[in-house]
């Protein structure tokens, strides 16, 4: 059987309740090994040392470590680990709890000068992120930005959403979940209520249920002997009562739980007993055989450094640094607009404060307080009027002043709530001002790592001579898919930012993603001899192909058809037309000079849009058509486009068209799907993801054709 790589919730619960007990241990440092694993060095006052470790990669863990079992420190820490160093230098850990019955893991810890929270998600692809006091993401492993949620710094940090949690479920919940299913029991167990397969299988063993009996042919006895068995394994781990097990194969560990479990008997495994789970957890993954990663007897690697990866990542890095500083000036900015509307509101403001405090000292309830303001804005009380709402909870008023919305505290005055909100605009600064300073360490590593690329291809100058038609033939002759080892080549361009693909002939692309890059495209990137592509279709893209690259002179080019035609397939499939669900439209094409920003008399042109004049050049009934693959000559990169000129440049590709999925759970199945058609997933993990993946995918709806 195959070993175990990732903690299951269950087991995840059981740590909790275990971990607990190294609450004040004070942290040393921080440790980051490959671009996965986060060691915290601490130090107990009953143990001595002792090593938490979090990995999130191909194998998902979080547990305390025998410090015999940890690496030696790697070199240089990156960004990440010295941003950690410096926040937790001597925190105390405060504790760790998970969210909900999802695989993710809070730990806190607490110094005088600030608080951190450390957000392990053990799912998916997944991450670790740093949180300040006030919930907001200082820095993350991997950037999350999805319609659902949003991990990424500067912002505040936000959880999936929420799921059944099976250990506390009622028995009403229980059994409508249950019932409303259309599969088995076993499945039901492990999807709906969210158990997983090897847990749904031992709470039907233990309930003496057939695991394939189907729902609609059980009965209330059967309801009855699940649940029951279902409680039993809820009570055990939240009394933490262990009796933890590593289950091996021959001598091979596939295996560990907190307790015994029938289905790893009946496959006559054989067990070790352990004192508690956390041990057996770190038992079991030291032990834990790595070797089909980190070997290769089939495909040499080079032995160059991977530069251009590591490039990439710091530009990565620095472009989220900048977002966050232009998220600090928007909120600082927000904070101050509040505190001034509070003063040019100063009356009414006063009126509203005086109102609730009034009343509370007469111990009006905060209910009633609301729904007397609610009644006072229907009788057009303009000081009513202005409450949004009262917060009992947390007594505070949220106002409307003008275009400004604020929320403050109902117990205390107009000019103690300014200082306040200019308090928070001072915080805000402050922390921008950290963030400037991030960017320079991170600017120097950019440059650091730039010189020794340098250096090194200095000294590599007289190995390099192969014949670049060769080369290319070589390439054609590679199937990427089947390699045990994918080379990363990466060298981020300027254009990955906008929607882009390289046709067949070889030319470039580009589109915009919303009305500000459609007027960046066409105000700094468009040149004389590109042309100029858009959908016959409201909420179109800005669509150029380009002749030249932006540091060469401009000059005229005569397209190829085939050229002019995928970038006409490439404008409408970004547009309206795919989102509507239709399979074709028309675009028009016309020259840089006929693309205008002055309107006709008496007219006005919204943001991202365009007056053209003289003739069009039309492309009648252009079918939609885009692919998403993986490129791995000469770069390694999500590529996107027309199917052709996606299937020319990647290793291998998906074809979509307009259906039934949203974009993001479109991306979330290309994801699978590409990383199953490479024999080396850990290259796919490093090169893709669900959310470079939707940087390609057109708005609304898309399916997969077979």
């Amino acid at each position: 059987m195959d070993p175990k790589r990732e903690l299951s919730s269950i087991d995840l619960a059981a740590l909790v309740t275990e971990l607990g007990r190294y609450e004040g241990a004070k942290v040393d440092k921080a440790y980051l090994y490959g671009d996965d694993l986060l060691r915290l060095k601490m130090r107990d006052y009953d143990r001595g040392r002792i090593e938490l470790m979090i990995e999130v990669g191909d194998v998902k863990r979080a547990h305390m470590a025998d410090p015999d079992h940890v690496s030696d420190a790697p070199g240089r820490p990156p960004n990440f680990a010295k941003m950690i160093r410096n926040r937790l230098g001597g925190a105390d850990f405060a504790g760790v709890s998970q969210y909900e019955f999802d695989r993710i893991l809070v730990f806190e810890f607490e110094r005088p000068d600030a608080n951190t929270t450390i957000v392990a998600e053990l799912f998916g692809q997944g991450n670790i992120a740093v949180l300040d006091e006030h919930g907001e993401v200082v820095q993350s492993l991997e950037t999350v930005r999805l319609k659902s949620r949003t991990v990424a710094p500067g912002s505040q940090y936000e959880f999936p959403d929420s799921r059944i949690d099976p250990l506390a479920v009622s028995y009403d919940a229980f059994e409508r979940e249950m019932a409303a299913s259309s599969t088995d029991v076993v499945r039901t167990l492990a999807t709906q209520l969210n158990l997983g397969g090897l847990y749904a299988e031992e709470v039907c063993t233990r309930a003496g249920v057939e695991k394939e009996l189907d729902i609609e042919t059980a009965d209330e006895s059967t309801y009855r002997a699940v649940y029951d068995a279902l409680d039993d394994l809820a009570t055990r781990v939240k009394a933490g009562d262990f009796d933890p097990r590593l289950y091996l194969d021959e001598d091979r560990v596939v295996d560990v739980t907190p307790f015994p479990l029938a289905e790893r008997e009946a496959e006559e495994l054989s067990e070790e007993a352990y004192d508690n789970f956390n041990d057996a957890v770190d038992e079991y993954f030291y032990r834990f055989d790595r070797s089909e990663e980190e070997t290769d007897d089939t495909e040499p690697t080079t032995s160059k450094p991977d530069f251009e990866s590591e490039i990439a990542k710091q530009k990565r890095i620095i472009e989220q640094q900048q977002q966050a500083i232009e998220g600090f000036d928007e909120q600082a900015d927000a904070e101050r607009a509040k505190a001034e509307a509070l003063y040019a509101n100063y009356d009414l403001v006063d009126e509203i404060l005086t109102t609730i405090q009034n009343a509370r000292d007469e111990g009006v309830p905060w209910d009633e307080i609301g729904e007397t303001l609610a009644a006072g804005a229907e009788q057009g009380i303009p000081a009513a009027e202005a409450v949004v709402d009262v917060d009992g909870s947390n007594g505070t008023v949220t106002i409307d002043l003008d275009e400004t919305r604020a929320t403050i505290d109902a117990t205390t005055g107009v000019e103690k709530n300014a200082d306040e909100l200019y308090k928070e605009a001072k915080r805000v600064e402050e922390k921008k001002e950290g963030a400037k300073a991030a960017i320079e360490n991170t600017r120097e590593d950019l440059e650091a790592v730039k010189a020794r690329r340098e250096a090194w291809e200095a000294e590599d100058q007289d190995e390099e001579g192969d014949d670049e038609a060769d080369a290319e033939d070589e390439y054609d002759e590679v199937d990427w898919t089947a390699r045990q080892s994918v080379p990363i080549k990466r060298n981020e361009q300027w254009y990955e930012r906008f929607r882009w693909f390289h046709t067949t002939d070889g030319f470039l692309v580009i589109g915009g993603r919303n009305a500000d890059q459609n007027e960046e495209l066409v105000k700094k990137y468009m040149s004389r001899g590109d042309k100029f592509f858009h959908a016959q279709a409201h909420g179109a893209p800005v669509t150029i192909l380009k002749a030249t690259g932006p540091s060469e002179a401009a000059k005229e080019i005569d397209f190829p058809e085939s050229t002019l035609n995928q970038a006409a397939t490439f404008a409408v499939s970004h547009s309206s037309v795919w989102k509507a669900g239709q399979y074709s439209g028309d675009v028009y094409m016309v020259d840089p000079d006929q693309v205008s920003k002055t309107p006709e008399s008496g007219e006005y042109i919204e943001k991202g849009s365009f007056v053209i004049r003289g003739d069009r050049t039309y492309f009648d009934d252009t079918a939609v058509d885009l692919a998403v693959g993986i490129q791995c000559e000469p770069q390694t990169r999500v590529v996107g486009g027309p199917t052709p000129a996606v299937e020319e440049n990647a290793a291998t590709h998906l074809r979509l068209h307009p259906g039934k999925f949203a974009q993001n759970d479109m991306a979330k199945r290309c994801y699978r799907e590409l990383k199953e058609r490479f024999t080396d997933e850990g290259f796919v993990r490093k090169v893709a993801s669900p959310d470079l993946i939707q940087e390609h995918l057109p708005a609304g709806g898309s399916e997969q054709v077979d």
